[in-house]
């Protein structure tokens, strides 16, 4: 219940500005955001590497509804992209991409102008020796992130996508994406979607997951497994035996600022653990859905807020 009512929160204008307004310490941001500019999440990718973890890059920003937004996010993702190369990250450092930010959203040409800033950002990320993962959005915008994946993946084939096990279609989407070269980043969802769409409840999303998750095993792609779980996790080590999958032929993702404990031991144990590391000003929605994730994240928030 707490949950939906933040994932409400994080589309309501009122809780923006009421959030915004908190007198929030450096520490809570810091917990799930790495920075606002490229030369701290440069930092935190090379410190993350050289705890053997991988990373990719979300610059923050959402449902942009101006299209010199979009150009100039897709302008910042470029910027990052050259920052990466001249730091020889490309084979440990990849970047993910929200198509609403790159000009999806504006109305009859969103796609048109969403596919050309993306193909920039591919082109970028090539030549710094790395790719892209379109992060899906909410439910209606979903048709429209595997047609624009479609259209890169014929220029950029290793351009991924990520999918959200509580939409009541995401299994067949992993049925037509779990094909040879492939990379699908599978994750339970962090947005508020009606019943009509989605499972509702923790266990009938699990049960999902775990049905996606034997779809994308047994396919000839490359599964991007995006859990906390530990059960999850226990889950995909079994089904990764049963389909002859070396550590290697799959990983694990995790966000930035959680479980780092478990990031470390499963890079430990010869795992790719590749962090999501957001960074940016435009923190808001995206801190929301974290708090909504996890009961800790929010008692984090509130203790900081009373703590001198």
């Amino acid at each position: 219940m707490l949950g939906s009512v933040l994932l409400a929160g994080s589309r309501s204008t009122l809780v923006r500005r009421a959030v915004s307004g908190f007198p929030l310490s450096r520490k809570v941001v810091n917990r799930f955001v790495a920075g606002e500019d490229v030369t701290r999440v440069i930092a935190t990718t090379r410190r993350l590497g050289d705890t053997g973890l991988a990373v990719t890059i979300d610059h923050l920003g959402e449902e942009t509804r101006d299209s010199a937004a979009a150009a100039h996010t897709a302008k910042a993702y470029v910027t990052l992209l050259h920052a990466l190369a001249e730091l020889e990250a490309g084979g440990r450092a990849e970047v993910s991409v929200k198509l609403s930010a790159v000009g999806q959203a504006l109305g009859p040409d969103g796609d048109r102008i969403a596919l050309g800033h993306a193909r920039e950002i591919c082109g970028a990320a090539r030549s710094a020796g790395t790719t892209v993962t379109l992060d899906m959005e909410d439910h209606t915008t979903t048709d429209s992130t595997l047609g624009i994946l479609r259209e890169l993946r014929a220029d950029f084939p290793g351009t991924g996508v990520a999918v959200q096990s509580y939409l009541f279609r995401t299994e067949g989407d992993c049925r037509d994406l779990a094909a040879e070269g492939s990379r699908v980043r599978l994750v339970k969802g962090a947005y508020a979607e009606p019943a009509s769409v989605a499972h509702q409840g923790r266990t009938a999303v699990d049960r999902a997951y775990v049905r996606c998750l034997r779809t994308l095993m047994a396919g000839k792609g490359y599964p991007m497994v995006a859990t906390h779980d530990e059960r999850l996790i226990a889950i995909t080590e079994t089904l990764a035996g049963r389909h002859g999958r070396a550590p290697g032929d799959y990983e694990y993702q995790m966000l930035y600022g959680i479980r780092a404990d478990k990031q470390q031991a499963l890079a430990g144990a010869g795992h790719t653990v590749r962090v999501y590391v957001p960074y940016g000003d435009d923190w808001y929605g995206y801190f929301m859905r974290r708090l909504a994730e996890r009961p800790a994240n929010l008692t984090f928030f509130l203790r900081s807020l009373t703590s001198k």
